[in-house]
């Protein structure tokens, strides 16, 4: 046993705000709904012209959860987007993320001050059992069940600049990130594929095959 399951969490549409789970259901590409939308940029000649609007070009986008506040923020700086769908995930990387809270204790004993696991934008938020002694690096290659639903362990996470913008107001805390550039190599969590889909509940256990 690694842990069980505290939070679940998916992002209908990238880069918006978090939407909790009290169960998600989990297919071959990911959790259902997940970042199931983007919006895409479309103003010429820009550096991410055709290509999907994300927190590191507005630290404010993950505070709002609708297209059209989403639209208004791109408007204040001067882009043009359009609303995309016609993909089942917009993944910047793998489909499904986990972070175990022994990591983010870890982080806020290097840091001095509580870390929000939100910040990471995961899917899974784990509590590890008593004995969990694993960092990212140790689980790559590794098959875990959470609950019904397998999964397997395919890299650690090399974390953005979002990170350090705040969950709650999007102002910019560049000392968190450079104490997980400094301090853990600029990791945190780990990236899976799905195996076996299925549904997880909150409370699900969590253990390595």
């Amino acid at each position: 046993m690694l842990g069980t399951v505290s939070a679940l969490y998916r992002y209908p549409v990238k880069a918006l705000r978090v939407e909790p789970l009290t169960h998600a259901v989990v297919e071959a590409g990911g959790f259902a709904g997940d970042r199931g939308r983007a919006l895409i940029v479309e103003t010429p000649e820009h550096a991410r012209t055709g290509k999907t609007y994300r927190g590191k070009e507005n630290r404010r986008l993950h505070l709002v959860d609708t297209i059209d506040a989403a639209e208004d923020l791109a408007l204040g700086a001067g882009l043009a987007v359009a609303v995309a769908g016609e993909e089942p995930h917009y993944f910047d990387a793998e489909p499904v993320s986990i972070i175990f809270d022994t990591w983010i204790r870890e982080l806020e004993a290097l840091a001095g001050r509580a870390v929000d696991p939100l910040q990471f934008r995961p899917n899974i938020v784990a509590t590890a059992a008593p004995d969990f002694a694993y960092a990212e690096r140790d689980l790559i290659g590794a098959h875990l069940t959470v609950g019904a639903v397998a999964f397997e362990v395919v890299s650690q996470i090399t974390r953005c600049v979002t990170i350090s913008y705040d969950v709650t107001t999007g102002a910019a805390d560049p000392a968190l990130q450079r104490t997980i550039v400094q301090q853990r190599d600029n990791k945190m969590g780990i990236y899976c594929r799905v195996r076996t889909p299925g549904t997880i509940n909150l409370g699900a256990p969590i253990a390595r095959l």
